[in-house]
């Protein structure tokens, strides 16, 4: 059997047992919080958005025995890492240092998926540290559906179990809310139209957008804080709440020398092909080209691009950046060719906002979004400048399959910031990043970010915004090695509601080194931990953080469970 068709058939049989919602049963002993009814479904902890925080937090919550109601709007699992298209974006040490237990047997699984059922080379297979696409952002770029079945995997048990229902192409569409505490969820099944009521004594938001802050009204931000408000070093003078990062519609693609694979011109392709973005400072230059602004230092950087790997002089080979499959790691003639994810600076979309954006809205955007894609692709194939003096790679082939889409783009916007919880405790420029930390200590820059006496987990990323929807340029710049603090994960007002990826409590700026897979992985995993905790010892979340003991008690069972809460020395 070849591998496509054996992902395939191991894909729907995940697709059929482990990621629909189980059917109703009587509880027993062992199982007395999580309840279906004819109209919905009474669990612990109810968590919406099944992405890398989502999940994160549903695994947490579950291996303490608790049960979970887990919505998700796509039929994907996995946010980021799947639907989205986008190889985690991970820090240096990665492998022995700044990330959970939990999220290193997630990646030790991805590995060992592939050293089972794909035909590695002898010298692919014996890397301790295998990368499958050798791509250049990643250590471990690889297939969005290898995630898919590996998060499947690590749910598997508890969907057997009935301690997970997992609601897929489910989208939060209302709340009920007394006070300071949320009631309900009501989700609405996207296919059907069919509404459940989710009931929980606690709720995780954990959307790509932070959808459940309006609806529970609880306290948000959105965009650039000020530079009065925040003090930080990198904020604007002035507030601006529509000034968000671009958001991405990935795609895949692969490349068969001699074969003809140009795709119909995209309705949008002339005006993607002579857009400039507008931007402060300036860009390059056209967006279609192999030039863009060093995010550093905004100069014009020229890029290459030679789709068979090859080395394009000192410019970085776009094509290598996010490659997932390189086929000098598979037997000799297993794959035509390599297999690149296209997240890129020229297919960034920063003319539209999606955050409290209408359906109608949302739709026109991200239509827009994967016009500018697909022109990118078509300007690839036919125009792109070749380093033989040619123009164009004919034999570039859209890989719809990888992302299990019809239209060959990613099923969901890979989205970079969401709205923002008023928290108890925020997350300054100046805790966490290098040049705004050494101004506010007198000193020069130290190899670690401030100290959280309540640090709930650990992380690491540059401080990396993209182009904005206002008109920024990069904003890029070191960070040190930071802590999450347990106040960041507080609203100051809502009881019963906390955020799970985005959506904690940072800034506009400090959100650019918190975005990454593992950090939302270890926010995720640090929730779904509060959340068990609170209710073995029948306290509420925030009295975790303002009580020492409980505190200590916290840190010391999240350690145990192989959380780190601080850097080693």
């Amino acid at each position: 059997m070849n591998r496509r068709s054996f992902i395939s058939q191991l894909s729907a049989v995940g697709g059929t047992a482990l990621t629909t919602s189980l059917p109703a049963f009587s509880a027993t002993k062992h199982d007395t919080t999580r309840r279906a009814t004819a109209t919905g479904y009474t669990a612990d902890v109810v968590i919406a958005g099944g992405g890398v925080g989502g999940c994160a937090a549903a695994l947490s919550a579950l291996r303490t025995g608790k049960t979970v109601v887990m919505t998700e709007e796509t039929d994907w699992i996995g946010g980021q890492l799947t639907q989205q298209g986008v190889p985690p974006d991970e820090h240096q040490w990665i492998e022995t240092h700044g990330a959970t237990r939990l999220y290193r047997q997630y990646r030790n699984a991805v590995r060992d998926f592939y050293r089972q059922y794909y035909p590695l080379t002898e010298t692919a297979r014996a890397q301790p540290y295998l990368n499958p696409g050798d791509g250049a952002v990643s250590r471990l770029s690889h297939e969005p559906r290898v995630s898919l079945i590996v998060l499947q995997q690590l749910l598997a048990p508890y969907l057997s179990a009935g301690k997970l229902t997992l609601l897929l192409d489910h989208k939060i569409s209302g709340a009920d809310v007394q006070g300071d505490r949320v009631r309900a969820l009501t989700a609405r099944n996207r296919q059907t139209g069919r509404e459940l009521v989710l009931t929980a004594p606690y709720f995780v938001d954990a959307t790509e957008l932070g959808d459940l802050l309006p609806m529970t009204k609880t306290e948000f931000v959105t965009g650039a804080e000020s530079r009065a408000d925040t003090r930080e070093l990198h904020a604007p003078e002035q507030a601006d709440p529509k000034n968000v990062q671009a958001f991405t519609m990935c795609f895949a693609m692969d490349y068969v020398p001699g074969e003809n694979h140009i795709i119909d011109k995209p309705r949008e392709y002339d005006f993607w092909r002579n857009h400039t973005p507008v931007l402060k400072p300036a860009w390059s230059g056209k967006l279609l080209s192999l030039s863009y602004s060093n995010p550093k230092t905004l100069d014009p950087k020229t890029l290459g691009f030679q789709p068979e790997g090859a080395k394009t002089g000192d410019a970085l080979n776009l094509w290598n950046y996010r490659r997932i499959i390189s086929r000098a790691n598979f037997e000799s003639g297993f794959y035509k060719g390599d297999i690149s994810s296209v997240n890129w600076p020229q297919n960034d979309y920063a003319l539209g906002n999606l955050i409290g954006a209408s359906e109608k809205e949302f739709a026109r955007h991200v239509d827009r979004a994967k016009q500018l894609s697909l022109s990118l692709l078509y300007w690839l194939q036919t125009k792109v400048p070749r380093p033989d003096g040619g123009q164009g790679w004919p034999g570039l082939r859209l890989r719809p399959d990888v992302m299990g889409t019809t239209d060959g783009l990613a099923k969901y916007p890979y989205i970079r910031e969401a709205r923002r919880i008023k928290p108890v405790f925020r997350v300054l420029e100046e805790y966490v990043g290098a040049d705004n930390r050494a101004l506010i200590t007198g000193q020069k820059t130290g190899n670690k970010a401030a100290p959280f006496a309540d640090s709930v987990g650990i992380g690491y990323y540059h401080i990396d915004l993209h182009p904005s929807t206002s008109g920024n340029n990069y904003i890029d710049f070191g960070s040190l090695p930071f802590q999450i603090p347990l106040g960041a994960l507080l609203p100051q007002r809502m009881e019963n509601l906390l955020p799970a990826c985005k959506n904690i409590g940072t800034t506009h700026i400090t959100n650019g080194c918190y975005r990454l897979h593992p950090v939302e992985w270890s926010i995720g995993e640090a929730v779904g931990a509060l959340i068990s905790f609170a209710i073995d010892r029948k306290v509420p979340p925030r009295a975790v953080r303002e009580k020492q003991n409980l505190l200590a008690d916290f840190q010391q069972l999240i350690r145990s469970q192989g959380i780190d809460t601080q850097w080693p020395a």
